[in-house]
């Protein structure tokens, strides 16, 4: 409450009365609170995405140079195999980098058709490393493959959120089991939720549990017990707005000092059809002449040695400036240039490169999404290939630029 007041004094100079007036601020600290609270998250935001892009460049480096080495182990002995887990580990750090880029901007949700357990199972070591030595984690998976459609990442996102509360919820110490389970409804002892079979992933602490007033604002924006210093209040808020975009709905059980059992929803789908195995295609391949602009030399180097592999003729540049004399003196077909370059961007080194040299194709790189870049953006009309990139993707992609400019 914000209090004004005003003594008032008769001729005599005798205090008569007093006039003030209360004013309910509650409103305005709210919204001074959630703007603080939505700088800190932009500000958090915008380093998220500084430190992915510069993770995918370590990525495509990884990814790269495993790739070319499995062409040479072709399949031999255990380093194939080695070789195999290398990638796998890097396509799971790639997949973290992901959900970086997924903070540090709104995206719409990409959902997939995914087998629950199998979910589960792969964020079990996270939860582990998450949760300390003094918490147990106790899976309880039923033993039937069932399907749900759902974003990879921003499930993620719900379960990681909810293993954390729950940690705080057990500062001494407890089990936290994770469970699946089929359910069906018939509109009525879930309202929320149209008839029909779902999928129940259940997350259940035996930590403090918390009261109905608690349980009453849970999901709301901003709200948290936890006090400024360790919560934002809008982890449960997201979990339960992911939810219900996929369909689904999102409940809490909760006893002060029994624990606390938060239910997800979501519908069971057909699994999808079993792809057929197919072998690995070749490497489309090509004799024309490529630039690859890169600062980072990891990047420039497992792109360069790749596009040789393949037969092309390939010069390289770590900076614009040097680019642009090549391109002056050489004839090139295509040039691959990184987005953010230490002397100009790739993006206005593209516009550079329609008036002085209009016929050479380019494709842009980065490690940001292209629209989150703050040095110029991308047109629509030029190829984009995110990081982290394998030789498949760069060689299936530069060679599509250089044949679209044989089909126009």
């Amino acid at each position: 409450m914000l209090e004004r007041a005003l003594l008032v004094r008769d001729k005599n100079g005798r205090a008569v009365r007093l006039v003030g007036t209360l004013m309910d601020v509650t409103s305005r600290k709210q919204l001074r609170h959630q703007l603080s609270h939505s700088q800190k998250m932009e500000a958090f935001g915008q380093l998220a995405g500084g430190v992915a892009h510069d993770f995918n460049n370590f990525l495509t480096a990884i990814l790269g140079y495993s790739d070319l080495l499995v062409a040479e182990v072709q399949g031999r002995g255990t380093g194939a195999k080695y070789l195999s887990e290398i990638r796998s580990a890097a396509g799971r750090a790639a997949s973290l980098t992901r959900q970086l880029l997924t903070f540090s901007r709104r995206e719409p949700l990409e959902p997939r058709i995914l087998e629950v357990n199998m979910l589960i199972h792969n964020l079990e070591r996270s939860i582990l490393r998450l949760l300390g030595e003094n918490i147990s984690v106790l899976c309880e998976l039923m033993p039937e493959k069932k399907h749900i459609k759902v974003d990879p990442d921003q499930f993620t996102q719900i379960i990681i959120n909810l293993a954390v509360n729950a940690r705080d919820a057990m500062p001494a110490g407890g089990t936290l089991v994770l469970k699946t389970e089929t359910i069906s409804t018939n509109g009525k002892s879930l309202p929320e939720l149209p008839s029909g079979k779902y999928v129940r992933i259940s997350v259940i602490d035996n930590g403090m549990g918390m009261s109905e007033e608690v349980k009453e604002h849970l999901f709301e924006p901003f709200f948290s017990t936890k006090g400024d210093r360790h919560g934002s209040g809008l982890g449960l808020a997201t979990c339960y707005g992911i939810v219900r975009q996929s369909g689904g709905h999102i409940t809490v059980e909760s006893e002060h000092a029994k624990g606390t059992a938060v239910y997800i929803y979501l519908p069971e789908v057909a699994a999808p059809p079993a792809a057929a195995y197919r072998k690995r295609p070749k490497l489309p391949s090509g004799t024309e002449t490529i630039l690859v602009v890169e600062d980072d030399i990891s990047v420039r180097h497992v792109a360069v040695r790749t596009l040789r592999m393949l037969g092309y003729n390939v010069l390289e540049a770590f900076r614009a400036d040097e680019a642009k004399r090549l391109i002056e003196n050489t004839a090139i077909n295509l040039v691959v240039s990184d987005i953010v370059l230490p002397d100009m961007s790739g993006c206005d080194f593209a516009d550079w490169m329609r008036i002085n040299s209009p016929s050479t194709q380019i494709l842009l790189t980065s490690g940001y999404l292209p629209e989150m870049t703050t040095i110029g953006t991308p047109s629509s009309e030029l190829p984009f290939l995110s990081k982290p990139f394998d030789p498949q993707q760069l060689a299936e992609t530069v060679r599509a630029s250089l044949d679209a400019v044989v089909l126009t």
